[in-house]
This record gives structure tokens, C-alpha cells and sequence, in this order.
């Protein structure tokens, strides 16, 4: 039987694992943190949940539609209240133009992996993180985890970790290839906007026409914010949960201060631009830094192309050159295809 080695279990492994469910194929999923779904991230806290890294899975153009309610509508949650925009002078305008579904699940936006998980015969090893990879005369790839533990005998091997991070896995590489060197390079260019996110609580409701918020012109300190009692199952009645992800140049400036510091910030700057004194102190507050949110561009594609040849994939957000949760399940989709055909 054929074997699959996937590095991340993020939304890009775990559709990747999905499109390959019904070959005849051993998959092995290695992911460095304890849970799935990478940045489509979910905590619980006090009774609530909280999607505080991607906030919801748009359709796009492609198959995610239909997989989506293929996983099954238990739980599902389409957040219908509008997004509006606002400027870096903190002007509120109602709506985008945009109709598309916006899907959560009542568990939160992690259901999208696990389900795709589930659906599958595929092992997830978490917090097992891939040190290097190498390449046997056969043909073959080795997976090194930490610990020093060596898993042989693949025939693929699928990276769906950020780009710079992919390049520093293939900087270790075992393979004296050029193709392994020219997809290091691609991937290395692949630039990053950075992205602090202060998740602020508070013990009374806001009542507002809009889910979320988000700033069109980089002028505001504030890149994005949303209301999470939008989402069913998420607050308790008569509570609310702002989720307030920082400018990518604020983050980019502030990434590395106390925690404390960045969930003030946001809370001062969430009240200002609310027009509401009271968001300035949250009741309880939690935070996450996410380096490698959106990628700004896509991989060069000709080096991504020459590596699948030697049984080297990759697949994310990066590769479609769209930092959206559907962009990487599309991407894992088209990997899994790949690895079909190949």
C-alpha cells in the first residue's frame, strides 16, 4: 500500500486527507501543536467559545460549498449578520457587497478539520513536530520527529506548514536535489503579513447591526473586528466577545510586548472606535500572535510543479496566494489530486 506523510494539520492537511480518504493510501499527519486546524483556531473560557484566528470559512468558487454541508449540518452556523467597513478615522459604513455564507460551527471553526478528519482513516499525530525530511535512493521519504524518532518508507510527503516555515524544514532537507532547492527559494520569497489578536470579554451585550468591522484604507490600528454572540453557541445570553485582530503594521511593530499590554491597546482602541467607554475594560481578556497569518502573494508555481515529480507536495494558503480558510482547503484539495494522478 502506498503511504502519505502530511507535515501540518492545519485546513490544508486535513482536505488533503479528505480528497484521499476513499485511496488505497496510508497516511501519517504530523502536527506540532496539540490540536488541528492551525489558524482556524478555537478556545473555550468561562463558558464561551471563540474562533480568534480565522473567524469563519467563506465558499469561494470551488468545491468547499459542498463539502462543507458534506461534513453535515448538525452544528453549523452561518453567521448572517452583514460585515461593515470602517476608515482610519474610525467611520462606520454599512456593508461590503458581500452575500456569501459565512460558516462557523456551534463547537467552533476547528469542527472544519476535525471533520474532515473523521472522515478519514488517516493517523494525526499532535504536538510531534517534523525536524527534517531526506530522500533514499529509492526514492523513498524519512520523516525525523523530535525525539529523534525516524518514520520510513513514504512515497509522498505533503507540507502544508506557512511558507518561511516550509523553507526552513527544506533547508534541512536530506535531498541534493535542485528541485529541492529551487522550492526552498520559491517558498523563502513568499512574504507574511503579521497578526495580534486580543479577544475581550465583557458581562453585558452590545447591541450592534453588524457582525464585524473591517478597516479598507490601513489607516487604523484596528484591521478587523467582530462580535462572536453573532455565532450560535458561542456566548452565553446577555455576554459578549469582541474579537479585535491588529493592523498588520501595529502587529508587525508590537508582536513581541506583554500580552497585557497588546489586549489593552485594543481594548482602548475598540471603545474609541465604537464610540463606547465600557470596551475599554474587559472583564477577562485573551491573546495570540499569529506570525505567518496572510500571505501576500502565492509560490512560484514552476518549482512546486518540478518537486511533485519526486513525490514532494505542498499545499496552503500560500500556494493559492489567498489567506483564506477556503483558499488552503482548495489548495489540499488540488494536492490530494496531484497525489492521485502521481
Amino acid at each position: 500500500m502506498d503511504s502519505l506523510a502530511i507535515v501540518g494539520a492545519g485546513p490544508a492537511g486535513a482536505a488533503a486527507a479528505y480528497g484521499l480518504r476513499e485511496a488505497d493510501r496510508e497516511i501519517t499527519v504530523f502536527e506540532k501543536s496539540r490540536g488541528v486546524c492551525g489558524r482556524a483556531a478555537t478556545r473555550r473560557k468561562d463558558g464561551c467559545r471563540y474562533d480568534h484566528g480565522a473567524n469563519y470559512v467563506k465558499p469561494g468558487d470551488g468545491p468547499v460549498a459542498e463539502l462543507v454541508h458534506a461534513l453535515g449540518d448538525d452544528g453549523l452556523v452561518d453567521v448572517t449578520a452583514p460585515v461593515w467597513t470602517f476608515t482610519g478615522d474610525g467611520e462606520l459604513s454599512p456593508g461590503r457587497g458581500d452575500d456569501d455564507p459565512k460558516w462557523t460551527w456551534e463547537a467552533g471553526i476547528t469542527q472544519l478539520a476535525k471533520r474532515l478528519f473523521a472522515a478519514t482513516d488517516a493517523t494525526v499525530q499532535t504536538e510531534t513536530r517534523v525536524e527534517t525530511l531526506a530522500r533514499t535512493d529509492d526514492g523513498d521519504w524519512t520523516v525525523a520527529t523530535d525525539g529523534g524518532t525516524r518514520h520510513t518508507g513514504f512515497d509522498d510527503v505533503l507540507l502544508t506548514p506557512p511558507a518561511p516555515q516550509t523553507a526552513t524544514l527544506l533547508s534541512s532537507t536530506d535531498w541534493a536535489d535542485d528541485r529541492r532547492d529551487a522550492l526552498r527559494a520559491a517558498a523563502a520569497d513568499v512574504s507574511y503579513r503579521s497578526i495580534v489578536t486580543a479577544v475581550l470579554h465583557y458581562p453585558f451585550e452590545l447591541d450592534r447591526e453588524w457582525y464585524g468591522l473591517v478597516n479598507t484604507d490601513d489607516g487604523h490600528d484596528i484591521g478587523w473586528l467582530s462580535r462572536e454572540a453573532c455565532k450560535a453557541g458561542h456566548v452565553p445570553d446577555g455576554e459578549e466577545i469582541l474579537i479585535v485582530q491588529m493592523a498588520p503594521d501595529w502587529s508587525r511593530e508590537h508582536y513581541d510586548h506583554p500580552a497585557s499590554k497588546q489586549a489593552t491597546v485594543a481594548a482602548r482602541a475598540a471603545g474609541v472606535l465604537l464610540d463606547d467607554d465600557r470596551l475599554a475594560d474587559p472583564d477577562w481578556t485573551d491573546t495570540q500572535g499569529w506570525r505567518y497569518a496572510i500571505p501576500n502573494d502565492a509560490v512560484a508555481g514552476a518549482p512546486v510543479d518540478a518537486a511533485r515529480e519526486a513525490g514532494l507536495h505542498v499545499a496552503g494558503d500560500w500556494v493559492a496566494g489567498d489567506g483564506r480558510v477556503h483558499a488552503a482547503v482548495e489548495a489540499g484539495l488540488a494536492a490530494a489530486d496531484h497525489i492521485t494522478r502521481g
